[in-house]
């Protein structure tokens, strides 16, 4: 197990489920760890299991959502001001939606959530890991991705919804912008992986009403654990023989060969784009 003693590590979606488990492990190896989630009752309760399992002034709540471009800039703003250094960022939070949601933005909300949020946020921290360099960014991607390809003519799904097209074209979405973050990233020291945790009983479609926790009722019997599904995103986060590799996509803490279709750079740097001018990050 690495000694992260003297890291500081953010990790989004950590008030439950693969997030919750991410950060547990941080904070045994001897991290910092800064937990990122929506609601206070689920973030005080993590937060507390958290400081049990290491020391209480190693984690920190921050309230945000991620859904929300504003909140995002705020969170960041937050974090900034209270962590000199930044050793690992975790894009964890998720979601799936039933039927097409458009947020106060104006963007569908599964792609704002499962892309523009990881881009956002990891614009407005992205100085800051560089001055921590060596440093890492990992984004939690999915196998879900293969039911793209993205369309970048169509970004905020409309027309005819599908929410498991949506929301693996939002995944393929975080293996593209892996890519060209890896590619503007090279000889900074900071690298950027994307992983896929595997099926994992989690909150992620809980915010669908009953329809939706009582699907994730039925299918948990065949998925793993938290615990299990977090593995891959701490080998990626962590492991020492990893140092220096960037722009892969892992699976069962292995490198895999993502979709050809997440693989084309230049969708990725049109995507890149496109994001720069919906969040207002990323410009340069």
């Amino acid at each position: 197990m690495p000694d992260l003693a003297g890291k500081t590590c953010v990790v989004t979606g950590a008030t439950s489920g693969i997030g919750e488990a991410t950060a547990l492990g941080l904070v045994r190896m001897g991290a910092r760890v800064v937990i990122v989630g929506r609601s206070q009752a689920r973030g005080q309760a993590t937060l507390a299991r958290l400081q049990a399992a290491g020391s209480a002034d190693r984690v920190d709540l921050r309230l945000a959502d991620l859904a929300s471009l504003a909140d995002i800039r705020r969170l960041a703003d937050e974090i900034l001001a209270t962590c000199p250094r930044i050793h690992l960022l975790v894009n964890n939070a998720g979601v799936v939606n039933l039927h097409h949601r458009i947020n106060a933005d104006g963007f569908e909300e599964t792609f704002a959530v499962n892309h523009l949020a990881y881009f956002a946020l990891t614009n407005r921290l992205l100085d800051r890991l560089v001055a921590s360099a060596p440093a890492r960014i990992v984004n939690v991607s999915s196998e879900a991705h293969r039911f793209g390809p993205l369309d970048l003519d169509n970004l905020q799904s409309e027309g005819k919804y599908g929410a498991m097209r949506t929301y693996g074209r939002s995944k393929a979405a975080n293996i593209l912008f892996t890519r060209e973050l890896a590619r503007r990233l090279e000889g900074t020291g900071v690298t950027v992986n994307a992983v896929h945790p595997g099926a994992v009983a989690s909150r992620l479609g809980a915010h669908n009403g009953w329809v939706g926790k009582l699907a994730m009722g039925l299918l948990k019997v065949f998925f793993q654990t938290p615990e299990k599904g977090a593995r891959t995103s701490l080998h990626v986060a962590t492991a020492p023989e990893l140092d220096g590799v960037s722009g892969a996509y892992f699976a069962r803490c292995r490198e895999k060969q993502p979709a050809a279709s997440a693989c084309d750079s230049e969708t990725a740097q049109r995507l890149w784009d496109a994001s720069a001018q919906l969040t207002g990050t990323g410009s340069a």
